[in-house]
């Protein structure tokens, strides 16, 4: 008798707080756990959402949040302290630190500031010991390096989510011991350069995420992307590392508990 169940997987990135989910959650998370996707980290952008952000934790068993400031609305948001994001921290279901990052590719007039709120952002992923959730766009030399600066001050573990940066900052990355997640864009047919990428990665450096409502994979690009939809991508990983589904599906859940402790340790104790 064939094994019918469905690998577990996990959405480490998405915005479940977005209007386009609206009213919609319960569907959502069933669509999830129909797909594998058995738990979801939803990300705050700006500080002042986290109480509703983390409300959607509270009220979904498999979803757990992470709050930062993104760096496109860095210049526009009151800055972020340590004190602020170590105590928003202390919330169980409260398992990252982020969206943080530099992204020059629309607001490269906030560069300055960006920097200043990254660092913060990695200060706290220092003392809490959660992960950091970084966003980069178009800023691979600046974000390489204060990267690596800021390790050499303290380490904290790191993932580079939605990775569709070039060669260099992948390798700079996994060099400084950090994770790359892969989104619905690793899918799109003209991503052969990225999946290049992704394949010369050690594979239990890899997450998958859908980064929803944007970013959906084949074949529901250019329609509201969903957790349930981290499946596709998943199997588009499958696929560039040359593994079974099932096979890289477990890989990937390892990766992501020994990432996201606070996680595991909550599965570990359920």
């Amino acid at each position: 008798m064939t094994d019918t169940t469905i690998p577990e997987i996990t959405d480490s990135h998405c915005h479940l707080d977005f209007p386009d989910f609206e009213g919609k959650l319960p569907e959502v998370v069933a669509r999830a756990a129909e797909a594998g996707v058995t738990r979801m980290v939803t990300i705050c952008t700006r500080l002042k959402n986290e109480p509703t952000v983390r409300a959607i934790a509270e009220a979904h068993a498999p979803i757990f949040y992470a709050a930062g400031t993104h760096p496109m609305s860095a210049a526009e948001e009151p800055m972020a302290t340590v004190e602020e994001l170590v105590a928003l921290a202390r919330h169980p279901k409260f398992v990252g630190i982020g969206e943080t990052g530099l992204d020059y590719h629309y607001t490269a007039d906030s560069k300055d500031v960006q920097k200043e709120s990254l660092k913060i952002h990695i200060e706290a992923a220092r003392q809490t010991g959660l992960p950091l959730i970084i966003h980069s766009r178009d800023a691979d030399d600046d974000m390489a390096r204060i990267l690596s600066d800021e390790l050499a001050h303290g380490p904290y573990s790191c993932v580079m989510h939605c990775f569709s940066s070039s060669a260099e900052l992948a390798r700079a990355a996994i060099d400084l011991g950090f994770y790359l997640s892969m989104s619905g864009i690793a899918a799109f047919p003209k991503s052969q350069e990225l999946r290049d990428i992704f394949a010369a990665a050690p594979v239990d450096r890899i997450l998958v995420e859908t980064d929803a409502p944007y970013l959906a994979p084949p074949p529901y690009r250019g329609k509201r992307n969903e957790p349930a939809y981290t499946a596709h991508t998943a199997r588009k990983g499958a696929e560039v590392f040359g593994m079974d589904y099932a096979d890289f599906a477990a890989q990937t859940q390892a990766n992501f508990d020994r990432l996201f402790t606070k996680v595991a340790q909550q599965k570990a104790a359920a």
